[in-house]
């Protein structure tokens, strides 16, 4: 058995495989959190410079639409249109600031100009308006970038007459502010966001100690400890991971409980037939009598056999108790061309007892999922069983049917078995008295192990005729949505004996 030093290192260089093929759960989810916020926060950067503008233009706006009203406020309305009363520090109130250059015009209903500047575009065809509503939008004066106030101011003198009042600033206050707001909010983000992903980093390296924790517990317990691991105080994002490790150790108990129990059951039953031979090699190595000689090489060779057929059923009972993914391939199986087959290799073993074999097949294809090797295993068992113990010109009948399951019976002629040995039979080693049939008392234990790998159930029936029994065993069957689950007129053969005949 390894040393725990070469477990370690075994387990460490795995853990360097695992290491560079795949990513740690550390650094997985810090990944999936930093890379959210790395993709969101140029979104929040687009959004705040939008909400920044409207804040930027709301002050400055207001003083734009009372610009317009107060140059609205100098118009007058006279029988032949408007005129503008110009005060001599209008053109100074309208082009002197700090920042940014004013523009003001007034148009008559015409398009004409009264006054201002005729640099600002008119307001376009397509852009609602009210008599007396006071509007904003985007233009360029002079090659630069303006925020435009205007309003349709009514001529009283004239029905359905307009005078187009228009201020014009640029946005070079406007982008100061602004930039002072970005600045404002994004610069403590540049500070805050580093602390956030060093606060993180710690806050989920102490988050994962409980996985530390739980590794170092795992490490320090000795090789044969396979107890559960406490649940209670775990956490409980853990508690179905070690609840699925104390179920993955509770099923190898189990495995390891059945080697301990296999390796027992097997040293005692070959401790007898070994020391049988023993004995037999040791009386014909005594004896000068060639006839005596021969007497005690035969019965070497009938232990010799009866040692063999144990071993095999011994290793049978070994496979089919096997929990490795090897042993235990599955695939879909016909189980007509299956047993078909099997009972074909069995036709000369029963003639030699002169007993009648029969086979009848499903009338339909019969699909399970299954490993073909045990499967072999447990339908030549029971075909084995029912030929030595069905007395000489019997009958055996090898049968399957397509029910809600794939049924699979063997039905004999022979003795049976009493009702109230049909549970024992299971056991290992356990033989019904009186049979006075030589049996290692491991095939049907061998059938019911393999049957509860592949979720099927076996039962010990009366036969149909007067003597003998019936095996059944129901496989889940995987059948078609177009096959009807009935078994009439299914075909079948049988092979007798020369000069014998299946009764009718």
């Amino acid at each position: 058995m390894p040393s725990r030093e070469k477990l370690r290192q075994r387990r460490n260089k795995a853990d360097e495989r695992a290491a560079g093929e795949h990513n740690s759960l550390f650094g997985e989810i810090l990944d999936w959190m930093l890379a959210p916020l790395m993709f969101v926060w140029p979104i929040s950067i687009a959004i705040i410079h939008n909400v920044a503008d409207d804040i930027a233009h709301a002050p400055y706006d207001k003083v734009l639409g009372d610009s317009v009203y107060e140059l609205s406020r100098q118009v007058r309305s006279t029988p032949v249109g408007a005129a503008l009363v110009k005060p001599p520090q209008m053109r100074d109130l309208f082009h002197i600031d700090g920042e940014d250059i004013i523009y003001y015009q007034v148009l008559d209903g015409s398009g004409r100009l009264l006054a201002g500047d005729a640099e600002i575009p008119d307001v376009p065809q397509h852009l609602p308006w009210k008599a007396g509503e006071l509007y904003f939008r985007e233009g360029r004066v002079n090659n630069e970038d303006v925020r435009i106030a205007y309003m349709f101011q009514p001529v009283t003198t004239l029905p359905d007459s307009y005078v187009t009042v228009q201020v014009a600033e640029t946005l070079n206050k406007r982008e100061a502010l602004t930039s002072r707001i970005l600045s404002g909010v994004l610069l403590p983000q540049f500070v805050i966001i580093p602390i956030a992903v060093v606060l993180v980093y710690f806050g989920l390296a102490r988050g994962l100690r409980p996985l530390n924790r739980l590794q170092r517990m795992i490490e320090k317990r000795r090789p044969t400890d396979l107890s559960p691991i406490e649940v209670r105080r775990a956490p409980e994002e853990l508690r179905p991971l070690i609840s699925a490790l104390n179920d993955m150790m509770l099923r190898l108990e189990l495995n390891l409980a059945a080697q301990r129990r296999f390796i027992a059951d097997a040293a005692h039953q070959m401790r007898t037939p070994l020391t049988g031979l023993k004995s037999q090699a040791e009386l014909a190595l005594l004896e000068n009598d060639p006839a005596q000689i021969r007497a005690c090489m035969e019965q070497i060779f009938v232990s010799a056999t009866s040692s063999a057929h144990l071993i095999n059923q011994l290793l049978a009972l070994a496979r089919a108790e096997s929990s490795t993914e090897k042993v235990h391939v599955v695939e879909r199986l016909e189980l007509n061309g299956l047993v078909e087959r099997l009972v074909a290799d069995w036709v000369p073993a029963a003639r030699l007892r002169r007993i009648d074999i029969g086979f009848e097949r499903a009338h339909v294809p019969l699909h399970v999922d299954g490993n073909p090797v045990l499967l072999n295993e447990m339908f030549k068992n029971l075909i084995d069983n029912a030929i030595k113990y069905t007395p000489i010109g019997g009958m055996v009948t090898v049968r399957l049917r397509a029910d809600i399951r794939a049924l699979f019976e063997v039905e004999d002629s022979g003795p049976g078995v009493p009702a109230e040995d049909r549970q024992r039979v299971f056991e290992r080693f356990y033989r019904v008295l009186g049979t006075q049939v030589e049996g290692s008392g491991l095939g049907l234990p061998i059938v019911r192990e393999i049957a509860e790998l592949h979720r099927a159930d076996v039962e010990l029936l009366d036969a149909r005729s007067e003597f003998g029994l019936l095996v059944r065993v129901s496989f889940p069957r995987v059948m078609p949505e177009t096959e009807a689950p009935r078994d009439d007129d299914a075909p079948s053969w049988h092979a007798a004996p020369a000069g014998a005949g299946r009764p009718a």
